[in-house]
């Protein structure tokens, strides 16, 4: 059976794009190059800041960039779209509206995950956008779990590892990282998303999986979705 081409709406940001992208690599049961999933990348760096429009911080709106973009990965051949970006979700449905193609879910995807994994309250790690826009929230309430975001100290922690950190070329610690997700388990947690993908970036180079296993990783969930969806095979 023929595999589907993916279409990928990337950078935002540009690191997370790429780690996407390895990540695909990483997953698929592949033996040759030929058992690997086709991709279309679209790297658009320069589109306007997501998580500053949502909050009305800039009247740049990012949704006219990312529709072009979609439509031109569709003229290209694409079957179906990933937008390896949480934030960006807040205009999914009018994205989707501009193609004819799928638009996986990366939300839908990770609560989804949470879900099968037997979470019932999931702690949110994510943009000030992504927690203004209520995403994960509204998703959660769709498959009957609790959705939390942290309080407004935690919350500019988070905020400093995305902007001045993973954004900026900076070093995360361990520790730092560890010091979100441990806040998070004393609200309840029983799993916490990385909801931004730089802070995926974070986690996958400091090696943390194994030492947080109730950490569920959006860019990975989406993934695995994104190799199944294309009809390759995931690694066991």
């Amino acid at each position: 059976m023929k595999s589907k081409l993916a279409g990928v709406l990337g950078g935002v940001g540009p690191m997370a794009t790429v780690y996407f992208q390895q990540m695909v690599l990483e997953l698929t049961e592949a033996s040759c190059d030929q058992d690997h999933l086709d991709m279309l990348v679209s790297n658009h760096a320069t589109i306007p800041d997501r998580t500053a429009f949502i909050l009305g911080e800039s009247r740049l709106s990012p949704l006219f960039d990312m529709a072009q973009d979609a439509q031109m990965l569709a003229r290209a051949g694409c079957d179906f779209l990933v937008l390896p970006c949480n934030t960006a979700h807040f205009f999914y449905e009018h994205i989707q509206n501009a193609v004819s193609i799928p638009l996986l879910n990366i939300i839908e995807g990770t609560v989804s995950a949470c879900a099968e994994q037997g979470a019932a309250r999931i702690g949110v790690l994510a943009t000030a956008g992504t927690v203004a826009a209520n995403t994960y929230d509204i998703m959660c309430r769709r498959f009957g779990l609790s959705c939390i975001y942290p309080d407004a100290a935690t919350q500019k922690q988070v905020t400093a590892v995305i902007y001045d950190g993973v954004k900026a070329g900076r070093h995360i610690r361990a520790k730092e990282m560890a010091a979100l997700y441990n806040r998070m388990r004393e609200e309840g947690c029983d799993a916490i998303v990385l909801g931004c993908t730089e802070l995926s970036v974070a986690h996958r180079d400091l090696e943390l999986h194994a030492a947080h296993p109730d950490v569920i990783d959006s860019l990975e969930t989406l993934a695995r979705r994104t190799i199944e969806y294309a009809g390759k095979r995931l690694r066991s």
